[in-house]
């Protein structure tokens, strides 16, 4: 059952929709309606694209970071989004702390919310 939070692996196109990668992808949230729909977001190693004040870092260090089912320091990348059906996510790795979920969240809204 995928849940919010959650560590899932997802082929993940590429900008330019020409290829997809299998990468990891945090759960954002469920759509509401009647299709079994969810908001994701990509994670990638590149800890050099982050931007600040906006992507999450997530580090060796980090008390959520055995947790999370990554290999290795990586980014959540908050402008890398995307909706997708419950099937086409391949299982969870692991998850973060609520704590950060929420965090990632507050950014994310405010991004939108801003002018």
């Amino acid at each position: 059952m995928i849940q919010e939070g959650q560590v899932v692996l997802f082929n993940f196109p590429e900008t330019g929709q020409t290829s997809k990668k299998l990468r990891p992808a945090l759960v954002i949230r469920k759509l509401p309606g009647v299709f079994d729909d969810w908001l994701i977001c990509m994670i990638s190693s590149q800890l050099s694209q982050r931007i600040p004040d906006f992507d999450e870092a997530i580090n060796k260090e980090d008390d959520d970071f055995p947790k999370s089912g990554l290999k290795m320091p990586s980014l959540v990348r908050a402008g890398r989004l995307a909706v997708v059906e419950r099937k086409t996510l391949q299982g969870a790795i692991g998850e973060i702390n609520e704590k950060r979920l929420a965090m990632i969240k507050d950014r994310l809204s405010e991004w939108i919310k801003s002018t």
